[in-house]
């Protein structure tokens, strides 16, 4: 078995590797070849070493489109896993230095786009030689990520119960009732949750954190949600509100410049704003990268700063 592997490893090349994974991650030859600067000949020539040393066909064409086998997705698994390693020992090396380098890659619903820039800024001046890989999903798409183990550490609200999963709440999340500064309820002296619910709400789609914020309120105090408009972005439901179509439910820190200058109100309604957290993600069985590991720490050493940070921020 061991002489097998030995076998193998002679055969086998990083090189070989990196070409498979462009192959793989871009779908195709010639996008592989355009991102590694390569002939998409040389692309051919590599993957066609890799399979002769495998001794499987890794990837396949149908019609004009390439597919890759089930060894090749088995192989992918594995690769990825390789690169990971060889990450992290670049990053334990540089620490042993007391530097850090490497990559960092992080995941955010849209609703924490706007505090994630914050987070970083201090992290980044500390640690200049990390380079920040951030991409911002929905709700269903971050639960992907963390299925798919694909990021270093995930930015989300309302965390799963139904997976094992590491949670660091980091800051409160106001969710508040907010309306136009022309609309009635800004003349009225009481407002009750069933009455705003009622006057056109404006509704984020089933499965975003802040949709389903709004449910769980609502399942738990008798309320009934009637859905005026479904949209799917919170800047969607934002403009909604202003232009007068309806009212909405959305995280304080997305409005506070609208708040500041007018064109959105929010009224006093019992049992809001509602408290849920931000928080840093990743799965129980991970082992979070040097460099992910600093950047949770970061963040617990500064808990105190950012909310402070935040809290002024949302004074209107």
């Amino acid at each position: 078995m061991q002489q097998n592997s030995q076998q193998l490893l002679s055969r086998l090349s990083f090189r070989q590797l990196q070409v498979f994974q462009a192959v793989y991650e871009q779908q195709g030859y010639r996008k592989a070849a355009d991102l590694l600067g390569l002939t998409q000949p040389a692309v051919s020539s590599q993957i066609r070493k890799l399979e002769e040393a495998l001794g499987q066909p890794l990837f396949e064409y149908v019609g004009r489109k390439v597919y890759c086998t089930r060894a090749g997705e088995h192989v992918a698994q594995r690769v990825q896993k390789m690169f990971d390693q060889v990450s992290y020992l670049q990053g334990d090396l540089h620490s042993l230095d007391g530097n850090l380098s490497g990559e960092l890659s992080l995941g955010a619903v849209t609703t924490v786009q706007s505090v994630v820039p914050y987070l970083l800024k201090g992290f980044m001046d500390l640690h200049p030689a990390v380079n920040v890989k951030l991409r911002i999903v929905n709700r269903g798409q971050a639960l992907t990520l963390l299925d798919n183990n694909t990021d270093d550490l995930l930015i989300m609200g309302m965390v799963p119960s139904d997976r094992a999963l590491y949670s660091l709440p980091f800051l409160d999340n106001e969710l508040i009732p907010i309306i136009s500064s022309t609309h009635s309820f800004r003349r009225r002296k009481k407002v009750t949750p069933q009455q705003f619910l009622n006057a056109n709400l404006l509704l984020r789609e089933s499965g975003s954190g802040t949709r389903l914020a709004l449910d769980q309120h609502c399942q738990q105090h008798r309320l009934t949600i009637n859905a005026f408009m479904e949209m799917g972005s919170n800047e969607a439901i934002k403009y909604g509100v202003i232009a007068g179509i309806g009212v909405g439910v959305l995280p304080k820190l997305s409005v506070l410049s609208e708040l500041k200058n007018g064109s959105i109100k929010t009224i006093p309604i019992k049992g809001f704003p509602l408290r849920r957290s931000w928080c840093l993600v990743y799965p129980s069985g991970k082992h979070p990268t040097t460099i992910a590991q600093a950047f949770i720490e970061h963040v617990q050493h500064y808990l105190k700063d950012i909310n402070e940070h935040f809290s002024s921020l949302g004074e209107v």
